[in-house]
């Protein structure tokens, strides 16, 4: 369960008209600091974001899940439920049971994945799955952004 912090955070992006990735963003850095607190673990870095993203679209951030194609089914269909529960007005609540069991296994890993080094390693990887136009365009975006914050 999200804190109610992030939440607001996330909520707080929106109004100020940023992507749901960013707003996601939240989340993300909320389950990396759980793991660095030592609330539970994770396997890896990858692990930790993607816990974040699922909690941010069961939290109505508007994050559609992958494309077909460009990740595995079973991780597919579930990005596609936690979106669609997202979008519903009520919530139920998971049970207590299978949410025990999660953190339980979660508890089991370790804490490195939160690590500085294990970022951004994982960070360094995806940017080299992407093109060095696609990059360099990025980059730009991010340099047009802040020159029109900064004024």
């Amino acid at each position: 369960m999200p804190d109610r912090e992030a939440i607001e955070r996330a909520r707080r992006d929106k109004r100020q008209g940023k992507s749901a990735s960013t707003q996601a963003g939240e989340f993300i850095r909320e389950e990396i600091h759980h793991i660095r607190e030592g609330k539970h673990g994770a396997r890896s870095a990858k692990q930790a974001i993607a816990i974040g993203l699922s909690e941010a679209r069961r939290a109505g951030v508007d994050l559609p899940p992958p494309r077909k194609g460009s990740i595995s089914e079973k991780t597919r269909k579930s990005a596609q439920r936690e979106h669609a529960r997202g979008r519903e007005a009520s919530h139920h609540e998971t049970s207590s049971k299978r949410s025990q069991a999660t953190l339980g296994a979660l508890k089991r890993e370790g804490h490195r994945a939160a690590s500085h080094t294990g970022l951004s390693r994982q960070a360094h990887s995806a940017a080299s799955r992407r093109t060095a136009g696609e990059r360099s365009a990025s980059a730009q975006k991010a340099a047009r952004t802040r020159a029109a914050r900064s004024s």
